[in-house]
């Protein structure tokens, strides 16, 4: 199976169907953006700090995997120079869509994380990736790439999930259940065929699958890439599940590349 490909098509289905992550920003948010007030997510409920990006206006700034009409418009119309890679293409339509509403200039796409060829070295101030790195078979290739795209001083901003996260069985996590089965690293395209089905069926409007990384690679593979880490925050989902009673399941972080 290809899986980049697979999960391209299962974003677009997500996409068209109203995922959450498919809500494109509204023009009073747009309007908001341009007077400079304006938030952004990296994970699904606690926002950014605004410090963690300086003054945006005139920076050249890539949302990686960050279509979906949401971030990279706000980033636009509070006055960066914008591109946005998506592996999925009815994603970036959503951003191109509310660029067109709203007079915005965004360049889209369509990519996987990984491979970032389409741009030049150090072409980037900030790269902004909400919580996408468990939809790439490797995270380490996609940190590097980050790496070569930022400019000296250039900022990366990702969320990924706490690796924990994927040491419990998903359909007993349905029933507010935490029961302990996997082992990590491990990725849901190689689960047993009965585990994947069933996983598949529980959400009709999910058909993605994910790889589950180390924090060495998630936090070790951004020092290995030559980035340096100043800050981290943690998230929960909104809905208090049995898991964020327990601890925060995602982790946000800010890399800078030394000059």
């Amino acid at each position: 199976m290809d899986v980049g490909e697979y999960n391209r098509e299962q974003w677009n289905r997500r996409a068209e169907a109203g995922d959450e992550w498919s809500i494109p920003v509204t023009p009073e948010q747009v309007a908001a953006a341009r007077k400079g007030d304006w938030e952004v997510l990296l994970t699904p409920t606690r926002t950014v700090p605004r410090e963690w990006f300086g003054d945006i206006a005139g920076k050249d700034m890539l949302g990686l995997a960050s279509g979906g009409g949401q971030q990279c418009p706000i980033f636009a119309a509070a006055g960066a120079r914008v591109s946005c890679l998506d592996a999925s293409d009815v994603q970036l339509a959503l951003d191109e869509q509310v660029a067109r509403r709203e007079g915005l200039e965004i360049r889209t796409v369509q990519g996987f994380m990984h491979d970032l060829s389409d741009f030049a070295d150090e072409s980037f101030d900030i790269v902004f990736n909400p919580c996408s790195t468990a939809f790439a078979p490797e995270v380490l290739p996609v940190w590097r790439e980050v790496a070569r795209v930022l400019r000296p001083g250039g900022v990366l901003m990702t969320g990924f999930y706490n690796p924990v996260y994927y040491i419990f069985d998903p359909l007993a996590l349905d029933r507010d259940e935490l029961v302990p089965r996997y082992s990590l690293p491990h990725s849901d395209f190689d689960l047993p065929d009965e585990d994947r089905e069933a996983l598949l069926a529980s959400d009709p409007d999910d058909k993605t699958l994910g790889f589950s990384h180390t924090l060495e690679t998630q936090i070790g593979g951004q020092f290995e890439a030559g980035l340096v880490m100043n800050a981290m925050f943690e998230d929960r989902w909104d809905e208090i599940d049995v898991m964020s009673k327990l601890f925060p399941p995602f982790i946000a972080t800010r890399s800078f590349k030394p000059a």
